[in-house]
This record gives structure tokens, sequence and C-alpha cells, in this order.
């Protein structure tokens, strides 16, 4: 008798450790929540929306959303929308976009920020973000992300950065 309330009293501590370690359970519909409410408005053959709200160290707040059809993305030519992604393909360009959302606005910090060694650098990184939207000038020599720029910049690099374990299911495989 007292073998088999050992046994129960095992069993069940090891039913909460497993617990505990696959995490809290939580309902669908609140590890999906953005999903289940895209669901509720989806018309067609689905879409993609992403959003963010964001406190930025210079104190600068932002909330932001946009979607898009799937229909529309995968008719869309992607090749007509290169450059913006090309201007980010350069790691003194992803470190001046980083200065900048961090508030390093000034021409001459931004050129300490990212070890260049001369201005004609600097400028030509500048140049480039700022023709592909990422980046305007304000006053004499600062930059600043454009309001429109500063959460779609943080999706795609948390598309990219480890930061956190996405939440994702698929079907129809």
């Amino acid at each position: 008798m007292a073998d088999e309330s050992l046994q129960k009293r095992i069993a069940a501590l090891e039913e909460r450790v497993s617990r505990l370690e696959s995490g809290p359970d939580v309902p669908r519909n609140e590890v999906f929540w953005a999903l289940e409410g895209l669901r509720r408005r989806l018309t067609g053959n689905g879409q993609v929306l992403f959003t963010g709200a964001v406190d930025l160290p210079t104190g600068e707040h932002y909330e932001w959303q946009q979607g898009a059809s799937t229909e529309g993305l995968l008719e869309a030519d992607w090749s007509e929308h290169s450059a913006p992604y090309a201007a980010l393909g350069h790691p003194v360009r992803l470190t001046l976009l980083h200065a900048v959302l961090r508030g390093t606005r000034s021409a001459a910090e931004l050129q300490e920020a990212a070890a260049l060694n001369t201005t004609g650098q600097l400028y030509h990184h500048l140049k480039q973000l700022t023709a592909a939207g990422w980046l305007q000038a304000e006053g004499r020599g600062h930059y600043r992300v454009p309001a429109g720029r500063v959460v779609p910049l943080l999706v795609l690099l948390s598309a990219v950065v480890p930061t956190g374990k996405p939440t994702e299911r698929t079907t129809g495989e």
C-alpha cells in the first residue's frame, strides 16, 4: 500500500514538473492574440500584418501598423522594391540606424559611432539610407529615422535578430 501511494505521488510530481517545463497552459486565442484579431477581419486569401508600439531611448513614442493582402504581395513585382533592402545590406548602415534610434543624431557623433575614418565615408552611407527612406535629414547635419519607418525597421530586424522565440503554427504541409 505504501509503495502504491508513493508511486501516485511520484506520478503526480512528474506531471507537475512536465507542465512547468512546457510553460503555462495558455488558451490558443491568448497565445495568438494578434493573429486571432487579424483572422476576425480577414477577407480573401489571407493577410499579413505587422504592428508595434515603441518607446525609444530618446523618449520618442511610436504606434504603427500595416497590413497587406497575401494576394497583393504574391502578385507584386518584388524586384521593384529592392532599394530599401539593399540600403540595409551593409554593416555600417545598420550601425548608423542603430545609433540614430538610440539617440545619436549629429553627423560628427554618427561618424564616431560607426568608426569611420572620413566624412566622405559617412556621407556615402547617409546618402544611401536617406535615398532609400530609412533616414531623414533634419536641420544642419542631424538625422532621424522617419516615424513611418521606425516600426518597419524594427520588424525587419526582429525577423533576423534572435531576441526571443517566435510563436508559430503551420498547417497544410
